[in-house]
């Protein structure tokens, strides 16, 4: 009876707390009943106790959560009053509402306390706007689930668009010339001979479209690379040729690799499958049936559409050719129809990439060079010689940054998402996010999606066969830093080793990258990433052209 007593005056006694808040005001207004208790005189015994508003304001966060959680919880239980039910008007029939967790409201109670009580049961929109607050974390916070920044991508071609914009104003200023001229002459340097080159060497490919043996498959491929190699040299083509001609060759070579040495293995299976056919006993062995079914499996597309040898036609080595990718299938996810508004977008921002480059190389790579290589000729002090090199790649450093992002976008969301759109190729994952990648093994496979699964396929699997997988490693890397020189000795005409030397680097690189301690420095090692990327071109070009 005493603790109720106290309860009692603690309510009544705080209810003018309540009349002077505006939010109490407010909800008693609501409820219909403007009548005001006049509080008497607190006693000493609830001077420990907190007013009515802020125990409730406190409870309110507590108990939603919990209904939150347990939705089938009420929020408020019924509970006989604190003392028993003796000298309670009527023993069980006054039971009251228990408020959050253990305050009980009094019947006397004012009845903004009652309305307050009515409040907690329900959400629903305020008067006043309300901010909802969650625990989240920010978009860029590595633990975010939002993958979305395509605002950055048009951010990246609105920056270009200024700065073709700014160059061309700058140099109708200063030369009364819209653009400098000396790349886009190359282009127009016979330009029907390439044309005539490239289609006599993509028709040279069909040969490969016939049975021959393994090691005659791989001579006839080295004899065919040489010479569709050295045949712009001969020539004496533009770099620019050279190099878009020796890169088409050498996806050639990969799509003949694949073709015939997949077929190969078709061959095989099915003679094996023919073989068993040939077995006159009348009770099969289990390993035979069992051998039998892989060997159908082998030869069927998962599809089920296509069985090896009906694949051996030309319009299916046609097509492939003009598949995006190098790894020979029976048959690949198709799309319904070839949408052709795609593809003249695609095709438009390929001549558009191939311009944006040719203006970033004429107007901030070429003059700095030049400026660079005269500077170099005046000086003979070795400091002096350090300080022009190291301006030099300062400078070039963003030039050079935008013209890898231009390279990896006109080929790889440009150019192969063209020939996807025309080939209703429905794969079209040519890449991932390399952009996040912590080490050089990880760019390796995000970076060209197509390129990987060759190698990991028709070099690394076929190596995996004959050697341990270090040395599996090793020979795959090998032979993607011989490509990768062969493409920097078209550019500069030198056998120089730099484009060998620096992929064979990544080897030591990714065995230290592989640590338990070095895998955990996820954001140093990106930033690393992105750093040799950038400095290694930019050192590239200045040793390349000014020191050598």
């Amino acid at each position: 009876m005493e603790s109720q007593s106290k309860i009692s005056t603690y309510s009544v006694s705080s209810s003018a707390d309540i009349n002077n808040d505006p939010l109490e005001n407010i909800l008693r207004t609501r409820s219909g009943n403007g009548t005001v208790h006049s509080p008497p005189e607190q006693s000493n015994g609830g001077a420990h106790l907190k007013p009515v508003s802020a125990r409730l304001e406190s409870e309110t966060s507590s108990v939603l959560s919990r209904s939150a959680v347990c939705p089938s919880t009420p929020l408020f239980h019924s509970s006989p009053p604190v003392g028993g039910t003796e000298g309670n008007n009527g023993g069980d029939s006054d039971l009251c509402c228990v408020s959050g967790r253990s305050t009980p409201i009094p019947e006397d109670a004012p009845p903004s306390a009652h309305s307050l009580q009515h409040a907690r049961r329900e959400r629903r929109r305020r008067m006043f706007p309300t901010v909802d607050y969650e625990s989240r974390v920010s978009h860029f916070d590595p633990q975010s689930q939002h993958r979305d920044f395509r605002g950055f991508f048009t951010l990246f071609w609105i920056g270009l668009f200024i700065m073709v914009l700014t160059t061309a104003l700058r140099n109708l200023k200063d030369t009364r010339r819209v653009l400098r001229t000396s790349i886009f002459s190359m282009f127009t340097k016979a330009p029907l001979e390439l044309a005539v080159a490239d289609l006599f060497m993509f028709l040279s490919t069909i040969w490969s479209w016939g049975r021959s043996g393994y090691v005659l498959q791989h001579v006839l491929q080295a004899v065919w690379l040489t010479v569709w190699v050295y045949l712009p040299f001969h020539l004496e083509w533009q770099w620019t040729h050279q190099v878009f001609f020796t890169l088409h060759s050498l996806t050639m070579l990969m799509k003949m690799h694949s073709y015939s040495f997949y077929c190969g293995h078709l061959s095989e299976c099915h003679k094996r499958l023919r073989a068993l056919d040939e077995n006159n006993t009348k009770v099969e062995p289990a390993e035979d049936a069992d051998l039998r079914e892989t060997l159908a499996f082998e030869v069927t597309c998962p599809s089920g559409r296509v069985t090896y040898p009906k694949n051996l036609t030309l319009y299916n080595f046609v097509d492939y050719l003009f598949c995006p990718t190098l790894c020979y299938e029976l048959s690949y996810p198709r799309t319904d129809h070839v949408r052709w508004g795609k593809v003249a977008e695609k095709a438009a921002a390929v001549f558009g990439c191939i311009f944006l480059l040719t203006v970033t190389s004429e107007e901030f790579i070429l003059p700095i060079m030049a400026e660079a290589a005269t500077r170099l000729e005046s000086v003979d002090a070795y400091p002096d010689m350090a300080l022009i090199l190291l301006e030099s790649i300062s400078l070039l450093l963003f030039p050079f940054m935008v013209t890898f992002l231009l390279v990896f976008l006109v080929i790889f969301e440009y150019v192969l998402g063209a020939f996807a759109e025309i080939t209703c190729f429905a794969d079209r994952h040519f890449y991932s996010d390399w952009w996040n990648s912590t080490d050089w093994l990880e760019f390796s496979r995000e970076w060209n999606i197509p390129v990987h699964r060759f190698l990991q396929r028709h070099v690394y699997g076929a190596s995996r066969r004959h050697m341990s997988r270090p040395i599996a490693t090793l020979t795959t890397f090998l032979i993607s830093a011989l490509a990768h020189e062969l493409v920097m000795f078209c550019i500069t005409k030198k056998l120089r080793g730099y484009g060998f030397v620096c992929q064979m680097l990544q080897l030591p690189i990714i065995v230290v990258q592989r640590t338990e301690f070095m895998k955990s420095q996820k954001m140093f090692n990106n930033i690393m990433f992105w750093s040799s990327m950038i400095w290694g071109l930019s050192m590239l070009a200045v040793h390349e052209e000014l020191v050598v």
